[in-house]
């Protein structure tokens, strides 16, 4: 277990990932953005935070890492994950009825251990 009690295992990344999660969300309701949804899954994956930002749709991947040493955290979302979140994006759409409104694909990087640092990019990959 690391100093937090988060341990290791399927079951310790799950609170890891809901740690950076919980900072990223906090973030962006400062910001004020509207949080739609967190941890929407559908048969493509699943989007940590679908939000608003004005008029735009915002699909949030979060990356928490406690330390760099293994690169930036956005650095861990391939081309393969961006197609899954896109297939995924298109789903939520589809659930809302909503088509042809304005979208974009945010990257949200947390890193730290007491004090945690967020970097948020903005439209950070798409079609």
């Amino acid at each position: 277990m690391d100093s937090r009690g988060m341990g290791t295992g399927r079951a310790g990344a799950k609170r890891i990932g809901n740690y950076g999660e919980t900072a990223a969300r906090g973030y962006i309701e400062a910001k004020a953005y509207i949080v739609l949804a967190k941890n929407y899954k559908s048969p493509h994956g699943e989007i940590d935070i679908i939000a608003m930002d004005g008029a735009y749709y915002v699909f949030i991947e979060v990356k928490y890492r406690r330390q760099l040493s293994f690169g930036r955290p956005a650095e861990a979302v391939s081309r393969r994950k961006q197609r899954n979140l896109i297939a995924c994006a298109y789903t939520y759409l589809e659930e809302q009825g909503l088509s042809d409104v304005p979208c974009r694909f945010d990257i949200i990087e947390v890193f730290g251990r007491e004090i945690l640092e967020v970097n948020h990019i903005v439209n950070g990959f798409g079609e």
